[in-house]
């Protein structure tokens, strides 16, 4: 036990130190950052232009714990990471920060790395392409470096694969900080239908379905977890009192179309 401990804080050490190193790169002139999880629907801080696309090489997946924002020390939430998959495509947000903004860094470095157990890499990310658009006409210069944050096995909050019920029943029970670990994953499933509509993310969406279910199971309003203020019961039509009312209980399509023009 103690040799696990003193390697993570061996591993964290130098993770500090590449991250330090990366950050005075960036730090001289405008750069990118991509988010998958709840910067896509959260940045929270300032930057000059929001790009919805996708990263190649990853999936994603809800393998890493969370101890703050989405869950506590006793009872972890699961947060999403990206895995290498060769064939993989994970879509998200890319924010663009300017030179000027020194505040940007600090902010992701406490939330990703400090709290959140993540590393940061570079990798191309890809905007969104333009559909009228003929796909013989798209330049590569599309494709631009952005800063990734990923948690990767090392670190001391990971929770790794699971069965996917098992995976649901976990983030429906846990909260944090920032609120619930169901708002988490409902909200980036939302950003995703609204965003990318055309898209798939399996392991996401099936995840979305099953805490669906066992909240609607349960009598879990989702209205609540989402942070989202009940109506008076005076409001509520006649067939909302009779029985419970889960939000977002039928807004799930029956499938996902994948989008084939990459």
């Amino acid at each position: 036990m103690e040799n696990s401990e003193e390697n993570s804080r061996k591993i964290d050490i130098e993770t500090k130190k590449k991250m330090e190193a990366q950050l005075e790169v960036v730090k001289r002139e405008p750069f990118w950052v991509f988010g998958y999880g709840s910067l896509c629907w959260n940045p929270g801080f300032e930057y000059q232009q929001s790009v919805t696309g996708y990263v190649k090489g990853f999936s994603r997946r809800f393998w890493q714990g969370n101890t703050v924002h989405r869950g506590t020390e006793t009872k972890p939430g699961r947060v999403a990471t990206l895995i290498e998959d060769k064939e993989g495509i994970t879509w998200g947000k890319a924010f663009l920060i300017s030179a000027e903004n020194k505040a940007a860094l600090p902010y992701l470095s406490t939330r990703e790395c400090q709290l959140g157990g993540y590393k940061i890499y570079t990798v191309n990310f890809h905007p969104r392409p333009d559909f009228f658009q003929p796909s013989s006409s798209r330049s590569q210069a599309d494709k631009r470096d952005a800063l990734l944050y990923i948690a990767v096995p090392e670190n001391k909050h990971w929770l790794g694969a699971a069965p996917l019920p098992d995976i649901a029943k976990q983030i429906l029970e846990c909260h944090g900080s920032s609120g619930s670990n169901a708002e988490y994953l409902l909200r980036l499933a939302d950003f995703m239908r609204d965003e990318v509509p055309e898209a798939l993310d399996e392991h996401l969406f099936s995840l979305e379905r099953l805490v669906k279910k066992f909240a609607a199971e349960m009598r879990i309003c989702l209205r609540s977890l989402m942070g989202e203020a009940e109506p008076p019961e005076e409001n509520k039509p006649p067939e909302a009192k009779a029985s419970p009312s889960y939000a977002y209980a039928s807004r799930i399509p029956d499938k996902k179309l994948r989008c084939v023009n990459m």
